[in-house]
């Protein structure tokens, strides 16, 4: 099983091919941002990678992210948990002045990658 880290809540273990916005919600317990559902809409999943970012980003995570001119974040709703990675949550509902996370996020991947692109 893969680890992750999330910085200032601790080390988890998670299970294989879970999305990571699932991940800190789930397993880390982090009150992480998903308004749109996890479905790439949006940025408030955004998450800064410390250690373990994945090379590649679906083709609507790089729509998203270059709509917004965001170079520095990558949307938790977008990335598997396949290997062991360390992430601090830049986007929580604690001081968002959001009612509520947003939808909660399926299990499968939203919008289903069809193209994966180089980060």
């Amino acid at each position: 099983m893969p680890k992750l880290t999330v910085e200032g809540v601790g080390e988890f273990e998670v299970p294989e091919g879970k999305r990571l916005v699932l991940a800190l919600t789930d397993e880390a317990g982090v009150d992480q941002l998903h308004a749109c559902g996890g479905n790439s809409r949006c940025t408030t999943c955004r998450v800064e990678f410390i250690s373990g970012e994945p090379d590649r980003m679906t083709a609507a995570e790089k729509q998203t992210l270059q709509a917004r001119d965001l170079t520095d974040a990558r949307l938790s709703c977008q990335i598997l948990c396949d290997h062991d990675m360390s992430v601090r949550a830049i986007s929580r509902l604690e001081g968002s002045g959001r009612a509520d996370a947003g939808h909660v996020p399926t299990e499968e991947m939203q919008p289903q990658p069809v193209e994966w692109v180089e980060k």
